[in-house]
């Protein structure tokens, strides 16, 4: 008899956990997976996927504007948010489907419950004990709300993405990805979004470029961007919102949406008695083969709380099933990931920033072009793409690729496989020109702007 029930229990049926399971049940070891929600996870059920569909549906504003600049006479449009939001929770029902579908056609065997781990090998699920010879932690993570006066009276992106009715004005708190998704999702939709933000400016952490262009773009579109913000209290007045800013002012709104962050998703899980070490916000600390302090118990994605992507996930997950059930050790590579923010306009980038790139390398060539999208010359719109390039100087390779405008995520992903092969600027050079696209300038730039 075998000394375990499996030889992988997963806690956490998210995309790093499930594409970690169906990888190692498909080199012959015997898998189970547990979940206490919807199979999918985050990115699934109530992140990248639905947020994605939400900004295609705020996104045909722009087209019905757009339109008329091409000969086109567009009748009054109005958006049924009830029937957007309808039609998106049709499509997530199908993927989780879909996943269903993918352990069980996998041998994945699905237990649905909450886990706790007891010990190294064994985790308990709705009273009843599963043993294993290893477990993988998977369980990604959840947003959190500042600690304020009446802070129950806002939502997070979870319940954002359900709301029945669109608010007409929405204060959304937060300037990273979350934030800027949201503003442009409710400002497409046709509400008044102001973005409160702690810093000078969004995105902390990008290129400075990026984070000045896209917050021009969205101020032409309608959002208003309040810097150096802090909310300390919320009250429920007249039907509203009161929402007290640090320094006596109160703003009067519909929602108000906190986008402050996310910690890793391991409160309750049993680890800390088993003796798995945890980071100050409670992720959870493995080595670069997701190994964590308990030799038989591995973590990835989200719940480590380093690269907080779901592809990074999905690779985790994958390599550790390489490295452990198919003699094939492997580890993902952190270099080079690409990223994108879906606001409007879009952000696209991969490699490093300007301001890191000089941090490393000392003197960099800095490459830049804004420009007019084609479209946008019949059209009217006032709004410009900027793309980016980095190199260093010494060695000619290319170390960051950065836009903000149509179809960036489209082109960068393109970028990101060139920097991983280590391009350098000469052979971007060399590189023909697809005309007429905008992808074309990353291959047309001769003159550096910064050095």
């Amino acid at each position: 008899m075998p000394a375990f029930d499996y030889d992988l229990i997963t806690i956490g049926a998210g995309s790093g956990g499930v594409a970690g399971s169906r990888r190692a049940a498909s080199y012959g070891a015997r898998v189970a997976i547990c979940e206490d929600g919807r199979v999918g996870g985050t990115c699934v059920i109530r992140g990248c996927v639905p947020k994605k569909l939400l900004m295609y549906g705020s996104q045909f504003a722009d087209a019905f504007q757009d339109a008329a600049g091409y000969g086109w006479s567009v009748p009054d449009a109005s958006l049924d948010w009830g029937a957007l939001v309808a039609a998106k929770n049709r499509e997530i029902d199908r993927l989780e489907g879909i996943y269903r579908r993918m352990l069980d056609q996998a041998g994945v065997t699905l237990i649905e419950g909450r886990a706790v781990v007891v010990d190294p090998h064994t985790v308990e699920v709705a009273g009843k004990r599963h043993t294993a010879e290893r477990i993988m932690i998977a369980t990604g993570g959840h947003p959190v709300l500042p600690d304020i006066p009446g802070i129950e009276l806002a939502i997070t992106s979870n319940e954002a993405l359900s709301l029945d009715k669109l608010p007409d004005d929405v204060l959304i708190v937060g300037g990273g990805y979350i934030a800027l998704e949201f503003a442009g999702i409710f400002r497409g939709a046709g509400a008044r979004v102001t973005l409160a933000i702690r810093r000078d400016q969004v995105l902390g952490g990008f290129d400075q470029d990026i984070r000045q262009t896209v917050a021009e773009g969205l101020q032409r579109r309608g959002v208003v961007i309040r810097p150096h913000t802090r909310v300390v209290g919320m009250a429920r007045r007249d039907g509203r919102i009161a929402v007290q800013i640090d320094d006596g002012e109160i703003l009067m709104v519909d929602q108000a949406m906190m986008a402050t962050g996310r910690a890793p998703n391991t409160r309750g899980l049993g680890l800390e008695a088993c003796g798995v070490a945890l980071g100050e916000r409670g992720e959870i600390k493995v080595d670069g083969q997701s190994r964590t302090s308990v030799p038989s118990i591995y973590a990835v994605g989200d719940v480590t709380d380093r690269l907080n992507l779901t592809p990074w996930a999905i690779a985790e997950g994958r390599a550790l099933a390489e490295t452990l059930y198919n003699d094939n050790p492997m580890q993902a590579d952190a270099e080079n990931v690409p990223a994108a923010v879906f606001s409007q306009p879009p952000v696209a980038t991969v490699g490093l920033s300007e301001e890191d790139a000089r941090k490393r390398y000392g003197k960099v060539r800095v490459y830049r072009s804004r420009f007019r999208p084609m479209k946008n010359t019949l059209s009217g719109r006032d709004e410009q793409t900027m793309m980016k390039l980095v190199v260093d100087d010494a060695s000619d390779r290319v170390v960051g690729c950065h836009m903000v405008g149509p179809d960036g995520p489209e082109i960068i992903q393109g970028l990101a496989i060139a920097m991983k092969c280590g391009a350098t600027k000469r052979q971007f050079d060399q590189t023909i020109g697809l005309h007429p696209t905008a992808a074309e300038e990353f291959v047309t730039m001769r003159e550096p702007v910064g050095a």
